[in-house]
């Protein structure tokens, strides 16, 4: 097959161009610290009602940590484990939460809380709730038939 001259020098720059981007998108990936999400635990999916801290899901009040409340949750077939909870304003919360079955999301409407939940792996997120009112937790990975039922609600009081 023959290529023309011209081509051949705009296949080369592309190449060359895609080549370098992904070099210089690695190394500053690599400077700034970025990492691909890494599970820090894992647990056996079918034994979570009995591990501990999900076997007792629900927002905690703990002491010399440097966040206030911890809120354990449990994601299972279209329903959050607790429903509601009540959190103080200007808090700092550690939101800590997992699932029994499939994979389903948590993002809470209005802020930039959002994760995802496997099964067996331990999602962790620690924000500082600054804005009092009634927050909708909600699954945004389609989990099923019931998928558009999964709801909780995070109520930030005075």
């Amino acid at each position: 097959m023959h290529m023309h001259r011209y081509e051949k020098w705009w296949l080369t720059l592309g190449t060359g161009s895609l080549i370098i981007f992904l070099i210089i998108l690695g190394i500053s990936a690599f400077h700034q610290g970025h990492q691909p999400p890494s599970a820090k635990a894992y647990i056996n999916p079918e034994q979570v009602d009995v591990i501990a801290p999900f076997d007792k899901p629900g927002l905690k009040k703990v002491e010399g940590k440097e966040w206030d409340y911890e809120l354990v949750l449990v994601a299972s077939t279209f329903l959050y484990n607790p429903v509601e909870v009540e959190v103080p304003k200007g808090s700092r919360l550690k939101i800590i939460a997992t699932t029994k079955d499939v994979i389903h999301g948590f993002e809470v409407a209005g802020t930039n809380i959002n994760m995802m939940l496997e099964p067996g792996y331990i999602s962790e997120y620690t924000t500082t709730l600054d804005k009092t009112g009634e927050f909708l937790v909600v699954c945004n990975e389609y989990c099923g038939v019931g998928h558009h039922t999964m709801k909780s609600m995070i109520k930030v009081v005075d």
